[in-house]
């Protein structure tokens, strides 16, 4: 237990916290409630604008973005952390296999907390396609341009769900495998949060802000504190070793 103590850093979670406040805050003052004004719809619809218009300049682009906000294409990023979690696991030993599948398991319980305190919060904002169509019906929609049933529309789009369960898993990948498994993680996170935005069916601060600012608030208090670390280690001795054992032909 001491062990764990020393491994607590009040430092880092009360920057971590006190940033991820300023963030959200900062989204709060150009919220719905606050009438969508302020330097970040500044970037939003800058950003919105740009890709919109995009999808009816070039063909092969609708048809890129159509296919990548494909809901089975959403398989391509677990494939992708996947391959990179299989890459540290196939080469580590028996004990550490196991270790590997525990902070798996984190992981996911991690992204049911994080979820429950989005819906805690339960901020309504529809997605920017939706907004700007009603505002100023000039909206090109990427499912009516590329005919394929792809995501360019949410009734609740903040923060970004995708976004989010990306960036919990590239934060694990750097406290418990390090640097360079963080940018290859961070690296997908950037690549497969970009289709919803290009889309339209999330804007821009749904990932940068509203991701980003829960995994600073919730994740600093389970990865800074010994929460994380005595997790791990009181599930490790209930999953049995055999179960990573290769067995022999």
């Amino acid at each position: 237990e001491e062990n764990y103590m020393k491994k607590t850093n009040l430092f880092w979670i009360i920057l971590c916290n006190i940033l991820g406040a300023l963030l959200l805050g900062s989204w709060f003052a150009s919220s719905p409630a606050a009438g969508y004004h302020g330097p970040w719809l500044a970037l939003d619809k800058g950003i919105f604008y740009f890709f919109n218009r995009l999808l009816v300049e070039s063909n092969a682009f609708a048809m890129f973005v159509g296919i990548v906000n494909l809901r089975a294409f959403d398989m391509i990023a677990f494939v992708a952390m996947l391959a990179i979690f299989y890459s540290y696991y196939r080469k580590s030993n028996v004990e550490g296999k196991r270790w590997l599948f525990c902070i798996g398991v984190a992981m996911l319980v991690n992204a049911v907390i994080i979820k429950q305190c989005d819906h805690f919060l339960s901020i309504d904002r529809v997605s920017a396609s939706v907004y700007f169509d009603k505002l100023y019906h000039d909206v090109n929609w990427v499912s009516q341009l590329s005919g394929l049933p792809a995501k360019d529309r949410s009734a609740s789009s903040f923060p970004g769900d995708h976004g989010m369960m990306l960036l919990i898993f590239a934060v694990y990948m750097w406290k418990y495998i390090g640097a360079d498994a963080f940018v290859k993680a961070l690296g997908v996170f950037v690549i497969f949060s970009l289709p919803r935005i290009m889309g339209g069916a999330h804007w821009f601060t749904d990932v940068y802000v509203g991701s980003v600012s829960f995994v600073l608030l919730v994740l600093s208090w389970i990865l800074l504190t010994p929460l994380a670390d005595m997790f791990i280690s009181w599930l490790e001795p209930k999953v049995p070793l055999k179960f990573f054992v290769k067995k022999r032909k």
